[in-house]
């Protein structure tokens, strides 16, 4: 049951404003007033995730921190939440909070309740992902392209929505481009924006693979990245010879590489038997790769 630690709106109980308001889930809803704005402890078996997320990897050694924080001093900035029906709500902001809280066996934790649609939820969550410092560029172009996608904003509208320049939305939205694999590659630290971006004008996946993984083994800079991209689209340098696979190979090659993150090495022997070769490029990496091998 959630009970109300402060501002229990108008001086009434909040079992009372629940049993009152059991639909009240829009910014639009008349009911509104009786419950927004109050912050309350809530249990957490009673809030749900929030479907919009855009964030997908919780880094479990950060979230242990905050646990560990949250142990000693409890949970600082309350979380967002939205009313469901019934005695149910659902995440807006503060995922890591919720789950940290959960992680040390807390049973509640204080939210500030809020009122939106489906629609605002997504925006919410999209706009106030963005604004973090941590996130990865993928994470960001991702967010970028749902709020254009889903929420139907142009270009130009969502700069003004999440204060940025045009043309920084515009790089951001481009490495959506590049093969997943080095969209990985970035979102795990391996590579930065500027070496993305350096690739971005490389339209043969084959030649952008072969470039992630020379700056891998090689520890290019950016501006040595963009002089290489420079001199493959000259002709300088000659593009890499592709393997000739059979195509019960060439077919699953692609999944194979999205999946280990890296561009995997097949070698073939004459007799039809061969050996697939995984690379990584540091011991995060290897344990990477070691926890999607069991």
């Amino acid at each position: 049951m959630a009970k109300a630690t402060r501002k229990q709106a108008l001086g009434r109980g909040l079992s009372a404003l629940l049993k009152d308001t059991p639909n009240m889930n829009a910014a639009t809803d008349k009911n509104a007033a009786k419950l927004v704005g109050s912050i309350i402890d809530l249990e957490l078996d009673t809030i749900e995730v929030n479907p919009f997320q855009p964030r997908t990897y919780f880094d479990e050694e950060a979230l242990r921190e905050l646990a560990n924080s949250i142990k000693e001093l409890g949970v600082i900035q309350p979380i967002t939440v939205r009313k469901l029906e019934g005695n149910k709500f659902q995440l807006v902001s503060g995922e890591r909070r919720f789950r940290a809280s959960k992680l040390i066996g807390n049973k509640t934790i204080p939210a500030y309740i809020r009122l939106a649609n489906d629609q605002e939820m997504l925006e919410m969550a999209l706009v106030e992902n963005i604004q973090r410092k941590n996130l990865d560029p993928i994470e960001v172009a991702l967010s970028y392209q749902r709020l254009i996608d889903e929420i139907q904003l142009t270009q130009e509208d969502l700069s003004i929505r999440v204060g940025k320049k045009r043309s920084t939305v515009t790089n951001y939205l481009r490495l959506l481009k590049l093969d997943p694999i080095l969209q990985t590659g970035m979102r795990d630290g391996f590579i930065s924006m500027g070496h993305g971006r350096a690739m971005i004008n490389v339209d043969d996946s084959e030649d952008q693979l072969a470039i992630y993984e020379k700056i891998l083994r090689e520890k290019l800079s950016v501006r040595q990245t963009e002089d290489l991209v420079k001199n493959l689209k000259s002709g300088t340098i000659a593009k890499p010879k592709k393997k000739m696979v059979p195509a019960f190979v060439k077919n699953s090659l692609k999944d194979i590489n999205e999946y280990f993150g890296h561009k995997v090495d097949v070698t073939l022997s004459a007799n039809g038997k061969g050996k697939i070769s995984i690379p990584f490029h540091s011991e995060e990496d290897f344990n990477r790769i070691k926890n999607l091998l069991k």
